[in-house]
């Protein structure tokens, strides 16, 4: 006869497949009880809100020998619990609600909405969810009020790093090293004295409306050699020449021997820090590299110091025959060699300040340099560790992040003509001649163009990196113990019928009606993410985005290039939110419609 077990008739039932086991086992839990009745042959779970005692009675007729039927239940047991097996064998007693399992959504190319329908799925799930994948603790949170516990609380300002991360040396990036720190305090101060302050973006106009005219011309070179144009390559080239023109002060033919290998390098790392890696949430297989990650990035490193080892040494010997700025001009690499003397960085130390640093520093060129030195010199004696760190983040990262969110743009002007007719009427009434930097604030409904493409398509779904509690901290009433990723899905915020109207229509006018700020405040729209991990170069990011929309409006008339008149809208999440199939257009000149 089973054990009674008290106050059966509150406790809901599930019926589970039969086990046998030899012994009278007995398990503790806050979750659940479990007993087996022999003679219905039926493993019946109750689940309570209080702690209790699994109490099991077995024949005494078994194949199993009695360790593993033990073990056997002790899995049953922990995959059943609420939340996954991480989350089971953790110290929180009353963890948030969640699925049960190990949910592989994060492997998916739509994870957003997998996690997305997952929080709608389970009671309470939109405000705070708790899954595990491998033996990883997480929680998500889709609602603005949870997602502001988690962003602006300093329990959370460290992120977890990832296999890859490590082995491409980002635990020293800014994006990545520990919050508060003095390393990451030099770091932020760096960017936001000398690169993403108001001051620089502006002193950078030139740098992009440069760039933008650039891109035009290669729209409409494309234009009239296959009468169509792939705008993924035109933008990513226009992107990743802007960064590399500041930190290194060169521009690449892509169809170069050199412009192919930075584009190599830049794929391979956007893969790399993208891919899905089991190891990062399997302990056990951590070090056997199955997926051959750490491999690649080996390879990748050792190409990366070849690449910009050549740079510097293309830098001196212009230095040594006399080809050297003024103090207010320069690219990056020129600051970094005016430390020679007695603050002469070694080879491997320049590699690390300029591959990680390079989209931090994009600006610095027009920074006086006196100024740039004086904390360069503090970040440097606080110790660079490794060979490079930051500037590589900030090239895989910033290089995308606008072309991918343009191309989404571009996507939805070909889709909806009487918005793109609106926008192109505004630039008509602004702009003389050619789009300056200046007359972009002067356009009121491209900016809310933007805005509604950051909403219906974040390049940052999940808002890119999670967040590492490095202390118990609670969020949403429930208590989230040190260890756990804590991430943020403002797919899901931006696409809930509560918050927004009509969240499947893309309409810009929802901005007119309501001015809703994309740069942290409000959480119902907060892409670039809030607190103390907001990303510091929002405000670059907008500026070239702006711009750039702006040329491609006021000198084509775009339409889909294909037949039906259609754009495939479907989604891809790598490291960024792209177009699953690559955009291609047709553009005319308006000045041939005049």
């Amino acid at each position: 006869m089973p054990r009674q077990l008290p106050n059966r008739s509150h406790f809901h039932h599930r019926t589970l497949p039969y086990l046998k086991a030899p012994s009278l086992c007995t398990f503790h839990t806050s979750h659940s009880i479990i007993t087996l009745h022999s003679s219905a042959m039926v493993l019946t779970m109750a689940t309570g809100q209080e702690d209790s005692l699994l109490l099991l009675l077995l024949p005494t007729t078994s194949p199993l020998p009695p360790l593993m039927a033990v073990f056997i239940l002790a899995a049953v047991l922990l995959w059943l619990s609420p939340g996954g097996p991480a989350w089971a064998l953790s110290r929180c007693r009353r963890p948030p609600s969640g699925p049960t399992g190990v949910v592989t959504a994060l492997s998916s190319p739509v994870a957003h909405r997998t996690l997305a329908a997952l929080s709608h799925a389970v009671d309470g799930g939109k405000a705070l969810m708790a899954f595990s994948v491998g033996l990883t603790r997480l929680v998500v949170s889709s609602q603005p009020d949870t997602a502001r516990e988690i962003l602006v609380n300093p329990a959370f300002s460290d992120r977890p790093i990832k296999d890859a991360a490590r082995h491409l040396l980002f635990h020293r990036a800014m994006g990545f090293a520990p919050s508060g720190d003095a390393h990451w305090r030099g770091l932020r101060r760096l960017a936001a004295n000398h690169l993403f302050g108001p001051r620089r973006v502006a002193a950078a106009a030139h740098h992009r409306v440069s760039i933008g005219e650039a891109m035009v011309a290669d729209v409409a070179a494309a234009m009239a050699r296959h009468g169509e144009v792939s705008l993924k390559r035109v933008l990513h080239i226009a992107s990743l020449n802007h960064i590399m023109a500041t930190v290194f002060g060169k521009h690449y033919d892509m169809d170069s021997q050199e412009g192919v290998l930075l584009e190599e390098m830049v794929t391979e790392g956007y893969d790399l820090l993208g891919t899905f890696n089991w190891a990062d949430h399997l302990p056990l297989i951590k070090h056997l590299d199955l997926q051959g990650v750490r491999r690649r990035c080996n390879r990748l490193v050792q190409k990366v110091e070849v690449f910009v080892g050549k740079i510097i040494q293309e830098h001196r010997a212009r230095r040594a025959n006399g080809g050297v700025d003024d103090e207010y001009m320069g690219d990056f690499v020129d600051v970094l060699l005016d430390l020679e003397g007695e603050e002469k960085l070694s080879e491997s130390d320049m590699i690390a300040v300029l591959w990680v640093r390079s989209i931090e520093f994009r600006n610095v060129c027009c920074v006086t340099k006196m100024h740039v030195l004086s904390d360069l010199k503090r970040y440097v004696h606080g110790k660079i560790s490794g060979r490079f760190c930051f500037d590589q983040e900030m090239i895989f990262r910033g290089a995308d992040t606008v072309a991918i969110l343009m191309e989404w743009i571009m996507a939805r002007m070909a889709l909806h003509p009487e918005i793109q007719s609106k926008a192109q009427a505004e630039l008509d009434g602004v702009v003389v001649g050619g789009v300056a930097d200046a007359d972009v604030g002067n356009l009121p409904y491209i900016q809310c163009i933007v805005k509604e493409t950051l909403r219906m398509h974040p390049p940052g779904p999940l808002l890119s990196w999670a967040r590492l509690a490095i202390h118990d901290a609670h969020v949403g009433g429930h208590l989230v113990p040190a260890g756990t990723t804590a991430m943020v899905n403002m797919w899901s915020i931006a696409h809930d019928p509560a918050i927004w109207a009509e969240p499947e229509k893309f309409r810009p006018e929802r901005f007119q009606e309501e001015d809703v700020s994309v740069l942290g405040s409000d959480l119902r729209l907060a892409p670039f993410g809030a607190g103390r991990r907001v990303c510091p170069g929002k405000m670059l990011a907008l500026a070239t985005t702006h711009l750039w929309i702006a040329q491609l409006l006021h000198e084509f008339e775009w339409a889909p290039a294909a037949a039906n008149g259609g754009v495939d809208l479907s989604e891809r999440l790598n490291m960024s939110l792209e177009m699953a199939t690559p955009l291609v257009c047709k553009a005319v000149p308006r000045a041939q419609l005049a």
